[in-house]
């Protein structure tokens, strides 16, 4: 499988999409790849950093237990930590909910010359809160009172919002990265068991956890719309197969390295003319100091 077939290109059937893919590579293996291919990614960040015209946003959604804290940690171990800051996204505070849904996070975008990593992110506000729409009334928006207030075209225009806001820090120079990690019903059920069955990870467990497992098919076509909707080559989703995480992981980065290789203008500046025709002489200084 090519990189580029984990690429969303029109209507998303996720069931067509595979959860894990056939390899000859051991765990030790994958690890190894990963290792090299994130310390390329960390030299890149260094040089995003020095040029100081892109910022990277990188969105990571998926069912629970499909891996995304590991996958943070594990992929972005080797970036400097000016460069890159993590966030979790929970249930919006009641100050955020006096703002508009994209407002909390339009407040973490990156600045320039760095990346941000949102785990889980604005998406939520259309495949949680589509599942479990009463969510929406908590936002007190105009001529919404109900829930049969919240209407297909209700959708829609919230999903037009993204892609009106993908679109303007992408023009504004951000360059996004979307990725679902894609695990099995099956593989959820063993996470979640090993997590009960192992008293360290017992605070990871909640009984909401099990309530949304038994909304597998909600969420599912929740995904498949916004995936469907808003996967433009400027801001496109990637499905990651993610029963196995240590594939997960590798195929992310692989995806981050591949894309910022485009970018051939990301370049470490050069020092003004001026300047370089004495750097023989600043050399003599300092060897005389």
């Amino acid at each position: 499988m090519k990189l580029s077939d984990l690429q969303v290109n029109g209507k998303v059937q996720l069931s067509e999409y595979p959860t894990q893919l056939e390899t000859h590579l051991s765990d030790k293996a994958l690890k190894k790849k990963l290792k090299k291919e994130r310390r390329a990614l960390g030299e890149m960040q260094n040089t995003l950093y020095a040029h100081g015209k892109y910022s990277v946003l990188v969105c990571i959604q998926g069912m629970d237990t499909s891996g995304k804290d590991s996958l943070i940690r594990e992929v972005f171990k080797d970036f400097n930590v000016r460069g890159v800051i993590s966030n979790s996204f929970k249930k919006p505070s009641h100050k955020e909910l006096q703002h508009h849904f994209l407002w909390r996070h339009q407040k973490a975008l990156p600045a320039r010359g760095k990346y941000a990593v949102f785990n889980r992110s604005h998406y939520e506000n259309v495949l949680i809160s589509r599942v479990k729409p009463e969510i929406v009334l908590n936002e007190n928006l105009p001529h919404i009172n109900k829930l049969e207030d919240i209407t297909p075209e209700f959708w829609t225009q919230r999903l037009e919002q993204i892609n009106a806001f993908e679109d303007t820090i992408h023009q504004n120079g951000c360059i996004i990265f979307k990725f679902f990690l894609h695990i099995s019903k099956d593989e959820q059920k063993h996470r979640l068991l090993r997590r009960l069955n192992t008293p360290s990870k017992h605070w990871k467990f909640s009984p909401e956890d099990l309530k949304d497992r038994d909304l597998w098919e909600e969420f599912t076509q929740a995904y498949e719309k916004a995936l469907s909707a808003t996967s433009k080559p400027h801001a496109p989703w990637y499905v990651i197969p993610a029963d196995s995480k240590h594939q997960a992981r590798l195929l992310v980065a692989q995806t981050i390295k591949a894309r910022m290789q485009t970018y051939t203008d990301i370049q470490n500046p050069s020092l003004p003319e001026e300047l370089q025709n004495q750097i023989d002489s600043y050399k003599q200084q300092l060897l005389k100091s």
